[in-house]
């Protein structure tokens, strides 16, 4: 199954002729469609009514059908389609939707992820898919780097921008690179040369709209860093968050082309939809509440009645302590959410109002 998939789920060919196209489309279509590849449950026909169908969405747009893919059993037919990144935003998507409520397991040579949610089903792709199958309408919604969007010119809701990624909370950048020892100084020193790239529409626009004329950009299949020392290649354009990949293949920066974050985006025709627009609005506010919640941390203590005005006045002036009375009333229970860096300046000082009981705990949710 897994060998099927990566076959048949590539990205397109720049040069690829459409009738190939149509023959991996649908290549594509039998591979996740076929009753053999439905997991433990099967999409075989029970009966002689019950015909398998294989014209119909790989994915199970078609609910009217009784070929439901087994992934979709026991969901509602409104369940949102939802692309889930593979590859290196995978596991930093695992961990933000664990701290939303939602966690999912992957299981190996399995692309279908379970996840405790009967409004959602999810499905694997890689990011540079994942735009063009939510505009296709193969994916109601999905997980996907800005980059992609704008590479692809997928026409899509983005209702939400999500700050995560691989390594950090900033955005990644494709950066313009060459060798140290380049002669290359700004990006109209590379008229007329080769260029090598993953993003290869985005890289054309950046020099086109610079005017800078015979630039020629070659599609990278993956150790772009390499190529830069190529002879014939005169640079480079690569993804880099902190810029530590490029340093260690000594290479320097000439410009930034792109800077992209992550999004979670929808179909057009799906946001119309009241109950799935619904479902991918709570999905929002659940994940960008999981990555402002992972900043913060919750402090609670038994605090002096009378020092409370003085801890008020050192909080940020958009927050507010809950204040609960104690049985002894020279003290009260007090409790705040605070960033990490406001908490470790917090304890010693509520220590030296008298604070007793100090705990500080994590925040797995902080929506505003």
């Amino acid at each position: 199954m897994a060998t099927i998939l990566a076959r048949c789920a590539f990205p397109i060919r720049r040069s690829e002729p459409p009738a190939r196209r149509m023959r991996r489309s649908a290549a594509f279509s039998r591979a996740m469609y076929a009753p053999g590849n439905m997991g433990n449950e099967s999409a075989a026909p029970t009966s002689d009514t019950d015909a398998w169908n294989p014209i119909v969405d790989p994915l199970g747009s078609d609910f009217t059908s009784n070929a439901v893919p087994a992934v979709m059993k026991g969901k509602d037919p409104q369940c949102v389609r939802f692309g889930f990144p593979k590859g290196s935003l995978q596991k930093s998507t695992e961990e933000l939707f664990a701290r939303a409520g939602l966690p999912v397991k992957v299981k190996d040579r399995n692309y279908f992820p379970t996840v405790e949610d009967d409004g959602l089903s999810l499905v694997l792709f890689r990011s540079q898919e994942i735009p063009r199958y939510v505009a296709d309408g193969v994916l109601d919604a999905g997980i996907c780097g800005r980059d992609w969007i704008v590479e692809n010119g997928s026409d899509v809701v983005e209702v939400v921008e999500l700050k995560y990624s691989k390594a950090t909370s900033n955005p990644a950048r494709w950066v313009v690179a060459v060798p140290e020892d380049s002669p290359v100084e700004t990006a109209q020193d590379l008229e007329g040369t080769l260029i090598a790239s993953e993003l290869v529409h985005t890289t054309e626009r950046f020099f086109l709209d610079r005017g800078i004329q015979g630039v020629k950009v070659e599609y990278s299949w993956g150790a772009t860093e390499v190529k830069a020392s190529l002879p014939g290649v005169g640079a480079i354009v690569d993804i880099t968050e902190t810029g530590s990949s490029l340093r260690a293949n000594k290479l320097r920066e000439v410009a930034t082309i792109l800077e992209s974050t992550t999004r979670l985006i929808a179909n057009k025709d799906a946001w119309k939809d009241p109950i799935k627009r619904a479902r991918i609005e709570d999905l929002a506010l659940l994940l960008q509440g999981a990555i402002d919640g992972k900043k913060k941390v919750g402090l609670k203590m038994n605090l002096p009645t009378a020092s409370v005005p003085e801890l008020s006045a050192k909080l940020p002036s958009e927050k507010s302590p809950t204040v609960s009375p104690l049985l002894d009333e020279d003290y009260c229970a007090v409790e705040v959410v605070v960033d990490e860096g406001t908490a470790k300046d917090l304890v010693p000082l509520v220590r030296r109002m008298g604070a007793t009981g100090i705990v500080t705990y994590p925040i797995n949710l902080s929506i505003h």
